[in-house]
């Protein structure tokens, strides 16, 4: 019987995503299924996991949305059970505001580093270890060389790791699997009940290797992503190229 496009296709992307860093075989059932207003723009409709994203924030308030959307994250990846480390020179993140995002403060050990140059260093020594569920960074700059080293580390052992780059002097080529940039939304409580609402997000994959960039307005709802309201942006974008620059 005659082989269908989508099945030449299908095999070519199993053959070429491990070349990449990337395991087709690999799956999260919790990360996908709160990913799942967004999982069209990721390779095999499954978001990257044993592998190395990069977030992009220019402004205070985009850094602070950035750390609740990665802390949404790093939940789904720890499923209640899992230990996560932090690693900054200047802690942004408040651990006791880590449960409304469904992480335990204790499950996540904080490493906070005098020199941001050590920051590296230290992720891809963590990211050695297997039993990690996610490794968290926030630095300023992320050499090709430096991200490299990173991404060899989470071939070997399977941890996603996260860098949030905060005011970066450049945005040079990288191996970083994507390349994402978080802001915060006013929150829209349910029903339009008076109260606090959900965290909401405008959500900006700007790169993503084998698959689509986009942009999507999402809330976090019982610890699920859901596009926002009727007026929530979807707009995929065609890769221009092969890789994340």
């Amino acid at each position: 019987m005659a082989t269908s496009k989508a099945d030449i296709i299908a095999r070519l992307q199993r053959d070429i995503l491990p070349l990449q860093g990337l395991k087709s075989q690999l799956k999260n059932n919790a990360v996908d299924s709160k990913m799942a207003p967004i999982k069209n723009a990721f390779p095999n409709n499954a978001f990257p996991i044993g592998a190395i994203h990069e977030f992009i924030s220019q402004r205070a308030e985009d850094a602070a949305a950035t750390g609740g959307f990665i802390s949404a994250l790093v939940a789904a990846l720890m499923n209640n059970k899992g230990i996560s480390i932090w690693i900054s020179s200047s802690r942004n993140i408040f651990p006791p505001a880590l449960q409304s995002f469904g992480i335990e403060p204790s499950s996540v050990i904080f490493i906070d580093l005098k020199k941001e140059k050590e920051i590296a260093w230290v992720m891809e020594e963590a990211l050695k270890h297997e039993g990690i569920s996610a490794v968290i960074a926030e630095m300023q700059d992320l050499s090709f060389t430096a991200s490299r080293r990173l991404q060899l580390a989470v071939e070997k052992s399977r941890v996603t790791g996260f860098i949030h780059r905060r005011n970066p002097k450049s945005l040079t080529a990288n191996t970083c699997v994507s390349r994402w940039k978080i802001s915060s939304l006013p929150s829209v409580t349910e029903y339009g009940l008076p109260g606090v609402g959900f965290p909401a997000w405008n959500v900006e994959l700007q790169k993503i290797r084998n698959g689509r960039p986009g942009v999507w307005q999402v809330e976090l709802v019982a610890g699920h992503f859901r596009l926002l309201g009727k007026s929530a942006a979807v707009v995929l974008h065609p890769q221009k190229k092969a890789g994340v620059a």
